[in-house]
């Protein structure tokens, strides 16, 4: 069962990780949807009829680069899973994938505020004076995935640990 539901991640991190970029070059061909979407989910006061077409492709751009880290932090998600379909479940290449999406994932829960305050200022740049904001958020949400990549990261070392244990083991039969 770990096997088949490890290889259903793993084939689920990779259908995302072609998606993904996919779905980001649509947007960048058609930014006006890109607009659409984005009014739809940014919930900043904004006067959206003010807002270049610069500025809806420097959003993309710092959308794009968000997106990045969480598409990085797939591929290594995927390298560990296929390894554990596999039947690896110690090992040292395991260990060191989900220390490295453990570090995207933190990343990223670093980079949301940030992507949001970068955002806030973009799009309100042309504003009048006094009306430009900069929107900082930093919820549960982050400090849970926070959490959760700490969590990893300390797996990451039980694997290796378990992986010597291994060893040792196969050693005295």
């Amino acid at each position: 069962m770990t096997r088949r539901f490890s290889q259903v991640i793993a084939w689920g991190c990779l259908a995302v990780l072609a998606l993904g970029p996919a779905a980001l070059l649509f947007f960048l061909i058609d930014i006006e949807a890109f607009a659409t979407l984005a009014k739809r989910t940014l919930e900043l006061p904004i006067q959206w009829r003010s807002v270049t077409t610069g500025q809806w492709y420097g959003l993309w751009l710092l959308t794009a680069l968000y997106l990045a880290v969480g598409l990085g932090g797939l591929y290594f998600l995927r390298r560990a899973f296929a390894g554990f379909a596999r039947g690896e479940l110690f090992n040292r290449n395991n260990s060191r994938n989900l220390r490295r999406f453990s570090i995207f994932l933190f990343a990223q829960a670093l980079a949301k505020p940030l992507h949001m305050a970068l955002s806030s200022v973009l799009l309100s740049w042309n504003h009048p004076a006094g009306q430009k904001m900069l929107s900082v958020s930093l919820g549960s949400g982050e400090i849970k995935v926070i959490v959760l990549a700490m969590i990893l990261w300390v797996m990451s070392d039980l694997l290796v640990k378990a992986s010597q244990l291994e060893t040792e083991n196969k050693q005295f039969i």
